[in-house]
């Protein structure tokens, strides 16, 4: 029987983070409603891995990188593909982040998932006033959008297209050709 059947009323933020362990699916809570979506494969998590690299190898404030994190605040949960967040800022769970500790989240955009990343997700992460959002698209070409946060809503501000190294400044200085990341 599957976990959303099981369930009934509401479901909260201590009910997603209580659901049992599972590498297939990425649980997140919107409202009071669960989003089940499948965990990505291995094209996706070989981008992620080799920014999540790139990123650690750059990063020069104290920070941690992590990949698919839950990232929390009173009333959601979601799970980002890659977060940089303050070090050891971690919530008493321990498997999971508290939203006003993170600096940047990055989307890789999936087939599967391209509304949610492009646009519910980032409606979310501004609400939550994290700083620094970047989403990796990578069809037609690899191209990484980086966006900051401005008056409650992101604007982007530069776009990294494959075959070029950019300088991206903020929350630190990195350089990115995302041909680099191709799946």
């Amino acid at each position: 029987m599957s976990v959303a059947t099981d369930h009934t009323g509401p479901w909260t933020l201590a009910d997603v983070l209580a659901l049992p362990e599972d590498r297939t699916t990425r649980y997140e809570l919107l409202g009071e409603s669960l989003v089940m979506s499948p965990g990505p494969g291995v094209r996706h998590q070989r981008a992620s891995f080799r920014l999540h690299v790139i990123l650690d190898a750059a990063a020069c404030a104290p920070v941690e990188v992590l990949e698919t994190i839950n990232i929390t605040w009173p009333s959601g949960l979601v799970v980002p593909d890659l977060v940089v967040t303050d070090a050891g800022a971690r919530a008493g769970d321990t498997v999971s982040v508290d939203a006003d500790a993170v600096q940047l989240v990055v989307e890789l955009v999936s087939p599967g998932n391209r509304t949610m990343d492009r646009k519910v997700k980032l409606l979310l992460y501004a609400e939550t006033a994290i700083p620094h959002f970047w989403r990796l698209e990578c069809e037609p070409a690899p191209r990484l959008i980086v966006s900051e946060l401005q008056g409650g809503r992101y604007v982007e501000t530069l776009t990294a297209l494959a075959g070029t190294t950019t300088a991206i400044r903020a929350p630190f200085l990195v350089d990115i050709d995302p041909v680099e990341l191709r799946q």
